[in-house]
């Protein structure tokens, strides 16, 4: 029964297409008390770690952010910084309860087949909270650390301009 409240507090309820993290942050997950939404994902995790969870409510759980507040400081801080770049857009249906990523559109035209664009998503794995997955067909290849805004902003048109990982084979494509 665990897993279908869950499940609940994750659902977005319906609306307009988000163009932002901000407008992405529509289920129970975002809105009910932070100590609600805290006491059933330790329950939740403690049933089946792997259910899908927010990247914030994950770290605020392991006291690396300090609140749900302050993980939506950091993608809002985000869109605000990608939102003012050509190229950059918004992809609101990301992981179960997650805000969304973003994919940087131009970098596809690297591809010689179908494949993903270079991506930014947020994560709980390390305290710089982002990673990008460069433009990619097949396999995508390991996530790039990002440590922070600054680090984003320095260093955002070397992100743009990643292309394609040799394959295996000696090929481009992803």
């Amino acid at each position: 029964m665990i897993g279908l409240e869950w499940s609940e507090a994750l659902e977005q309820p319906g609306g307009p297409p988000a163009t932002t993290p901000a407008d992405a942050r529509r289920g129970w997950v975002h809105r009910a008390p932070e100590p609600q939404v805290i006491a059933l994902y330790r329950a939740v995790v403690a049933a089946d770690p792997a259910l899908p969870a927010p990247w914030w409510l994950r770290a605020v759980a392991a006291g690396e952010l300090t609140s749900r507040r302050e993980g939506f400081a950091v993608e809002d801080r985000v869109a605000k910084l990608l939102d003012a770049r050509p190229g950059w857009v918004f992809v609101p249906w990301g992981v179960d309860g997650d805000s969304g990523y973003w994919e940087y559109m131009p970098s596809e035209r690297a591809l010689a087949e179908p494949g993903m664009p270079t991506t930014l998503a947020h994560t709980h794995r390390h305290p710089g909270w982002i990673d990008v997955i460069q433009v990619h067909a097949g396999q995508a290849p390991p996530s790039i650390r990002v440590h922070g805004l600054a680090d984003l902003r320095a260093n955002l048109s070397r992100l743009e301009s990643l292309r394609p990982a040799n394959r295996p084979d000696g090929t481009l494509g992803g």
